[in-house]
């Protein structure tokens, strides 16, 4: 959910933040987070283990490297050739978000994976992954739109988000402890 709300202020200065940017960018969000589920279900039925889920994480925030990095020359691009908010927004959005989104989307789905060890307990478990996920997305929104945003700069914020997804694919990395091996060996 941060990432959405930067995203309204990534391409305001382009295509301003009527409707049609947040449509583009809802729209944009929402597709790529389906995506994300299908392929994370699907990626998690091939022996899940900690450390894959490491890698998905890492995966994601490697991807948002354009959003802190390539985000003007790829807008500037973009308005050049296509300036009407409406298209230009959605297509903005696309070429920015896209990835990063579809791979974050497939972390729910295999953490599910990762966490159900009996059948029985696969609705439990899923509204606990869901739970969190929502609520640590109120707890962004909230601090990125209500702290964050008058304390540090566009760029500073994706690289910080990058940084934490890295930190916590490190310590999901190493706190497999092995385990990964061992399936192989098993």
């Amino acid at each position: 959910m941060a990432m959405e709300l930067l995203g309204g202020r990534v391409l305001s200065p382009y295509f301003g933040s009527g409707i049609y940017v947040w449509g583009a960018i809802i729209t944009l969000f929402m597709l790529s987070l389906s995506i994300g589920y299908l392929v994370g279900g699907h990626y998690s039925t091939r022996q899940p283990s900690l450390r894959k889920l490491s890698v998905i994480l890492a995966a994601a925030a490697l991807a948002a490297l354009p959003c802190t990095f390539w985000s003007i020359p790829i807008l500037d691009a973009v308005f050049d050739h296509l300036s009407d908010p409406r298209y230009g927004a959605l297509l903005a959005s696309l070429l920015l978000y896209f990835v990063p989104i579809t791979i974050s989307g497939a972390i729910s789905p295999y953490a599910i994976r990762l966490l159900v060890d009996q059948l029985g307990s696969s609705g439990s478990v899923a509204g606990k992954v869901f739970f969190v996920s929502t609520f640590g997305s109120t707890v962004g929104t909230l601090l990125t739109s209500f702290y964050l945003v008058l304390l540090f700069e566009l760029d500073q914020l994706f690289t910080g988000m990058m940084l934490i997804s890295f930190a916590i694919a490190t310590l999901c990395f190493f706190a497999d402890g092995g385990q990964d091996a061992q399936n192989k060996v098993a």
